[in-house]
């Protein structure tokens, strides 16, 4: 090669360097940077056995916390979560939610799993005993603090919802009150990796 060539050669190459380079595409929920692995649990699952997160590897976890009794936030957000998945159509068979009861005392599997199959029937549901949960909610810094009224009682607890990747590791927190777009927007993202 004479040095005219590898003046060409170089010049090409330094404005290679130089192009800006396309980042990749920016999720809509908090983003964990850098991601770190997802707290694991094994707990009863509303579908018979254990709901463990390592066996949803290869999947992306949309992981929430909330109860059945609830009346305001955990509805609006597994509504949210439905419609999410069936607007990703068949990408949606490699997404799962997964959903934390907060309230031990009244959501056994069994009521769990008719909760959360009025709003998707592929939900599942993961509760346990009190100090079993309370130590998934320290992993993951769930706050669920429970208020009596009169003979009867209700949980307020955090209301955000986590998204896991295939590989198991926490990548972003998704506030209350977002739509079911934003969900899909950053699943689709999550699940092309």
């Amino acid at each position: 090669m004479n040095a005219r060539t590898v003046r060409c050669l170089l010049l090409m190459l330094a404005a290679i360097v130089a192009a800006p380079v396309a980042s990749a595409p920016a999720l809509k929920a908090g983003v964990f940077d850098p991601p770190r692995d997802a707290p694991r649990f094994s707990l009863q699952s509303s579908g018979g056995g254990k709901v463990d997160l390592r066996s949803y590897r290869g999947k992306v976890v949309i992981l929430g916390f909330g109860f059945t009794w609830c009346t305001d936030v955990c509805p609006v957000t597994l509504a949210t979560l439905a419609q999410a998945r069936r607007k990703l159509g068949a990408a949606a068979d490699d997404a799962q939610v997964v959903y934390v009861t907060v309230d031990p005392e009244r959501d056994d599997p069994a009521r769990m799993k008719e909760y959360l199959h009025a709003f998707d029937p592929t939900f599942i549901g993961g509760t346990g005993g009190a100090a079993e949960l309370a130590a998934v909610r320290k992993d993951y810094g769930i706050v669920a603090e429970k208020h009596v009224k009169g003979s009867s009682y209700s949980v307020s607890h955090s209301s955000y919802t986590y998204l896991i990747d295939r590989r198991g590791r926490l990548r972003a927190l998704m506030p209350y009150g977002r739509g079911a777009d934003d969900y899909v927007h950053d699943l689709r993202i999550l699940l092309a990796e």
